[in-house]
């Protein structure tokens, strides 16, 4: 007899970027690898901090492991909540990768759309996270540096499979990294783990999205 298999959550996290020694981002996503949210098994995979070699480590996993979900998260220095990114827009660096690129006003696929939106029910996955405490916001913009760049080609490498659900999260520094950069607010990494897991398990339990406000004055 053959052993039925949970489906999977492809959770991706980041390797730290910008001088940093760590990133949230991969320390949250491989606390949840090999757990089950849902009657789904959480694979995590670290993804580099590089245009182009992040995509090709994305669409390997997406390839070998053929998720129902798929969610990508990465730190954003300087924000204050777990944010629920809404759109990925087609490439404009701000910064050199680990790599030393920095690309610019190059897209992410050359006969791509202008963007991407999230294929996750956010506003369903924000009201969960406020429910439980945690502090979240949906975003308008996944900035432009490889956080984007994943966005957007993991929106590109889903837009045939319509059943895999796909998005992105970005995370406040941990309080280590904020300690050497005064007056920026950080979030406890076990506040990051609960978010991520309260946030999977709404996107696998939700069919519709709920309709809310959730827009940004700026």
């Amino acid at each position: 007899m053959t052993r039925a298999t949970h489906p999977t959550v492809l959770l991706t996290g980041f390797t730290p970027f910008a001088g940093e020694t760590v990133n949230p981002s991969w320390q949250a996503a491989s606390q949840l690898h090999g757990k089950r949210i849902a009657s789904h098994r959480i694979v995590a995979r670290e993804l580099p901090t590089e245009f182009g070699a992040s995509l090709t480590a994305l669409r390997t996993a997406i390839r070998d492991l053929k998720p129902a979900l798929v969610l990508c998260v990465g730190q954003a220095g300087g924000r204050m909540q777990l944010a629920l990114e809404r759109v990925a827009i087609n490439d404009d660096a701000r910064i050199a990768d680990n790599a030393g690129a920095c690309p610019i006003d190059r897209p992410v696929v050359a006969d791509g759309p202008a963007a991407y939106f999230s294929t996750l029910p956010i506003k369903a996955m924000l009201l969960a996270l406020r429910e439980a405490g945690i502090p979240a916001e949906v975003s308008q913009t996944a900035g432009t540096y490889v956080c984007n760049h994943v966005f957007y080609g993991l929106m590109h490498a889903l837009r045939d499979r319509p059943r895999v659900r796909g998005g992105f999260i970005h995370i406040p520094y941990a309080p280590e990294q904020a300690a050497r950069h005064p007056g920026t607010p950080s979030l406890a990494l076990e506040t990051v783990v609960e978010g991520l897991r309260i946030a999977i398990r709404s996107a696998l339990t939700t069919h519709d999205d709920r309709r809310i406000a959730a827009g940004a004055e700026h």
